[in-house]
């Protein structure tokens, strides 16, 4: 995994993926950030899926969250499911996995999005700047 271009700012990610292995990096640096429906987009012509969240820092020493921005590279078609009519509808993403030639993001409700891809090829970058949170996100088991 590199870093792209320029240097994050205090506190920032800013991560390339490449290969196999680093799905799962992704995956985890995802778990339990919050998607508007509305700040997805595909680009057919730049072949790009892009996604702005709200990802909890769980690197950071107290609770918070930071804008960053998802962007999947060589993107040949996009299928979504459980899509809501409300696109102002937030939801929380649950994992990033592959599937075959698909990247696979699942989400709480129901909610997935598929992009087919020719290669592995992410970016991940936090932009703004961290604000504090008091929802921690939990995975208690029942």
């Amino acid at each position: 995994m590199a870093e792209p271009g320029s240097p994050p700012g205090p506190g920032r990610l800013a991560l390339l993926g490449q290969e196999q292995g680093d799905i799962q990096t992704f995956s985890a640096l995802l778990q339990d950030a919050t998607l508007r429906l509305a700040d997805v987009g595909f680009d057919r012509k730049a072949r790009r899926l892009a996604l702005l969240i709200n990802r909890y820092r769980r690197e950071a020493a107290a609770p918070s969250r930071i804008r960053c921005a998802l962007r999947i590279e060589t993107v040949a078609a996009v299928q979504r499911a459980g899509w809501p009519d409300a696109p102002e509808a937030v939801t929380a993403i649950l994992s990033l996995a592959q599937d075959g030639d698909w990247l696979v993001i699942t989400c709480a409700g129901g909610i997935a999005i598929r992009a087919r891809v020719e290669v592995i090829d992410l970016v991940l970058e936090d932009i703004g700047e961290a604000w504090a949170t008091m929802r921690v996100p939990s995975h208690d088991q029942a």
